[in-house]
């Protein structure tokens, strides 16, 4: 989600300047592209962007249309089709294979239930929603509608479809999406031949470092690089400090029994245990696995988490169910030595579990992404 926090900062500031904008969002992706659908970037009338929707092979054409809709007011569908193998014709020269469709609408800040408007509702809480854009891909010369519903978990909804004869159709759709946990978005096409680009928003991966160690330095950083919420959480007072962790969203000096009351746990929490401290990494363990989180990493060698689990097991019998996410030791083999290199192990362990991926090679793959849009 940072790339949307970035957006709603950069509109803000040109709003704030009386600039206009526009916001190009990929809607459909047929075959290979740099970025899937949901990729969006705001366009600032004297050509600032914020985000990106390819590689950079799009985005100087996208900066001549999106000139184009802010002048006309009108949302714009936009496609380049790259399954030609000289797509030098294109004057762009993606060195995609794919057919990707880009609406570029404009923003109004005079209109309450603008693209912002939603983002903005979205980034104010910690629970997915779904956000649906409409568009035409079968007549470019139709009302490109674009952003125009937001439904939440609970069924409450934020904007309408256009055409309120598709509402039933929508939603029954959206709450699929949603109820189902995709991580992928996916595009419907109705019998009045509008498409909906239905797409479910997850919030942000908040990860709790579990240990103040120098070691956890880098992986907080890195953490942030990504867009992540970090908390770094430690039983000794003196190592919990803003001169330390500068970047860390929140500090919590606690003892084992303690943590999870002062945390908000979900379905996007993720923990590492890294203090070096065996009885202190043991004691949360025993209270983490419960909740029965996406991923519970622990840091050192197996024979350590092992012990672990026979020393739990031995008070009470764990079920299998809460074993499955826990990681010892946690991450990937990247040969990794020092502290900067196995943080970057962890993180992209993270990543792979939480879309889960196996961590492969990328040329061991034929298909990157699913396409079932």
């Amino acid at each position: 989600m940072k790339e949307l926090e970035a957006i709603i900062s950069a509109f803000d500031k040109a709003d704030a300047l009386g600039k206009k904008t526009a916001l190009a969002t990929v809607v459909h992706v047929d075959g290979s592209s740099y970025r899937r659908a949901g990729a969006r970037m705001l366009i600032t009338e004297d050509g600032q962007l914020t985000g990106a929707i390819s590689g950079g092979c799009l985005e100087g054409d996208a900066l001549r249309k999106a000139r184009l809709v802010i002048v006309q007011q009108q949302p714009m569908l936009v496609t380049y089709d790259t399954t030609d193998d000289d797509d030098a014709k294109l004057g762009v020269g993606l060195g995609c294979n794919g057919i990707i469709n880009i609406l570029i609408e404009p923003i109004m800040p005079e209109q309450a239930l603008n693209p912002m408007a939603f983002f903005r509702l979205f980034l104010s809480k910690r629970e997915p929603v779904v956000l649906v854009t409409v568009f035409n891909m079968t007549d470019k010369r139709a009302p490109q509608y674009g952003t125009c519903l937001l439904i939440n978990e609970a069924g409450h909804t934020l904007g309408s479809p256009p055409d309120h004869g598709m509402s039933d159709l929508i939603l029954s759709d959206a709450f699929d999406v949603l109820h189902n946990g995709n991580t992928a978005t996916k595009t419907y096409v109705y019998q009045n031949s509008y498409t909906c680009f239905i797409e479910l928003l997850q919030p942000a991966l908040s990860l709790v470092v579990v240990g103040a160690g120098n070691d956890a330095i880098p992986l907080t950083q890195m953490a942030k690089v990504l867009g992540w919420r970090t908390t770094v959480v430690d039983g000794r007072a003196n190592y919990i400090t803003a001169e330390r962790f500068p970047q860390a969203d929140q500090l919590i000096a606690a003892k084992p029994n303690e943590v999870t009351g002062r945390l908000n746990l979900d379905k996007r929490t993720v923990f590492m245990l890294m203090t070096h401290n065996y009885n202190y990494d043991m004691a949360l363990l025993e209270h983490l696995l419960p909740e029965q989180l996406p991923f519970v990493g622990v840091l050192g060698p197996k024979k350590r988490l092992t012990r672990m689990l026979e020393e739990l097991n031995a008070v009470r019998v764990i079920p299998q169910e809460q074993l499955q996410h826990v990681y010892g030791p946690a991450g990937l083999d990247l040969g990794s030595e020092n502290p900067e290199e196995i943080a970057l192990s962890i993180l992209a362990q993270i990543q792979s579990v939480i879309n889960n991926r196996d961590g492969s090679p990328l040329y061991n793959k034929q298909v990157i992404h699913d396409r079932d849009n």
